[in-house]
């Protein structure tokens, strides 16, 4: 059987990675991985290398961004990505499957561009909400292109089941990224500050923020409220932050974030791309995480620990009892950071299923048969 996988980016890469692992080893499997969006960006750290040096083939590699996070950079982005896929649907056919994940908007567009040629998209992570974001809207046209849905809760197969309107095309499997904790061996705080120059004995916050891309506009004044909250937060933490993808004025995230730097060179580092065994060892050692990624929505928890989302991007997405989301306000994040820090998380992780993987790939299997 012949399956591709679409990433666009770092973040999808690191769920997929279990999956990939089961189909580069399955004697039955013809895989092929197609690369686009950040991942063939020198400004997002080329992170197709990574794929390349975790021991993939990158079979084919599409440049399909252009420069620039306005709207209208986004849009001629997400049209450049029709195009591109279009010429490479038209002479590629011969797949039994493509997988897909999340909501990115490179990642509707090349799916979208296959609807015509009647290609058979499998979404990874569908039915889920991320209000504040755009890509609520992408990964519901991800999920009316694709044949075949995965899910992570069972409530994200009823949301599924009522868009499609039919039932039967979901599979419950949970959040593949989860398996990687069980699997990928982590650094110690030794090997970690020898790779990063980052000293995990010092008690540290987590933060990665994307801009809200619905209401753009706010994400100058979240910023402003960010420049009177992390001084304060610096008192007796260390922040590490993971800079943001290409989103709608990321841009403006990211120079906030040098500014940062500049200003407290000693107790702020900032990180392109972590890799997969690189973020979850930071995640293990770090204090909490503060943000508004889905990686503090799904993995945090079974690492014991607690998140302050912020704002409204992740809106609407299922949360373990460890995630307090508070508006983009330097009093409430503080107040909330006051009453966290230091604690640890013992409860359970709402997107936990065993043998993720397996699971995908025996539906896949099953589907063809």
């Amino acid at each position: 059987m012949k399956i591709a996988v679409l990433t666009s980016s770092r973040a999808d890469y690191g769920i997929y990675q279990p999956l990939l692992k089961r189909l580069k080893t399955d004697d039955s499997i013809e895989l092929s991985i197609i690369a686009f969006g950040s991942h063939c960006s020198e400004k997002f750290g080329n992170t197709v290398n990574q794929i390349e040096e975790d021991g993939f083939k990158v079979l084919y590699k599409i440049s399909n961004l252009v420069d620039g996070d306005a709207p209208i950079d986004i849009a001629n982005s997400y049209a450049k990505t029709v195009s591109l896929f279009a010429d490479f649907w038209a002479n590629h056919l011969d797949f039994d499957w493509v997988l897909c994940l999340g909501d990115r908007f490179e990642m509707a567009g090349a799916v979208n561009a296959g609807i015509p040629f009647g290609v058979n998209f499998a979404h990874i992570h569908a039915g889920e909400t991320t209000l504040g974001a755009i890509d609520n809207i992408y990964r519901h046209q991800i999920s009316l292109a694709s044949k075949l849905h995965f899910v992570a809760t069972e409530s994200y197969a009823e949301r599924i089941h009522a868009l499609i309107g039919e039932m039967g095309t979901t599979e419950l499997v949970g959040s593949l990224s989860l398996e990687n904790i069980e699997t990928i061996p982590f650094l110690s705080k030794h090997e970690f500050n020898e790779k990063w120059n980052i000293d995990l004995e010092i008690p540290t916050i987590l933060m990665t923020i994307h801009p809200e891309t619905v209401d753009y506009a706010q994400n100058t004044e979240f910023i402003e409220e960010l420049k009177l909250t992390i001084p304060e937060l610096l008192v007796d933490h260390q922040l590490v932050v993971t800079l943001p993808n290409a989103d709608t004025f990321g841009s403006l995230f990211r120079a906030f974030f040098h500014e940062i730097k500049q200003l407290y060179p000693e107790k702020v580092c900032l990180i392109e791309n972590f890799g997969t065994q690189s973020y979850f060892t930071c995640m293990k050692y770090t204090d909490l995480l503060i943000g508004n990624t889905s990686s503090g929505i799904i993995e945090a928890a079974t690492f014991g620990k607690f998140v302050i989302n912020l704002g409204n991007r992740q809106g609407g997405r299922a949360c373990s009892e460890n995630v307090v989301t508070v508006p983009f306000k330097h009093l409430a994040i503080l107040q909330e950071f006051t009453k966290l820090k230091g604690k640890i998380y013992t409860g359970s992780n709402c997107y936990y299923q065993k043998d993720s993987a397996n699971k995908v790939l025996e539906r896949l299997k099953k589907e063809r048969q």
